[in-house]
């Protein structure tokens, strides 16, 4: 059983990149509110893009997120 995981990365430009593959059923709403509360700490654009199935090699993906400040 894969393990819940959100994965972060803070870009050159200032840009935080966040990513989530599948997120377990009990866990998922409160995935969705911490994303929400880092969007909104973080101000700036928040752009989400679904990634295809290869970039997720195989697993389901729920979103990428990128905040520009």
């Amino acid at each position: 059983m894969n393990q819940d995981a959100i994965k972060y990365e803070v870009l050159a430009d200032g840009t935080i990149s966040l990513t989530t593959d599948q997120v377990s059923g009990p866990n998922h709403m409160s995935a969705d509110k911490l994303l929400a509360t880092i969007c909104k700490l973080a101000g700036g654009e928040v752009k989400t893009k679904k990634r295809s199935r290869l970039e997720a090699a195989g697993t389901h993906v729920h979103s990428h997120e990128h905040h520009h400040h």
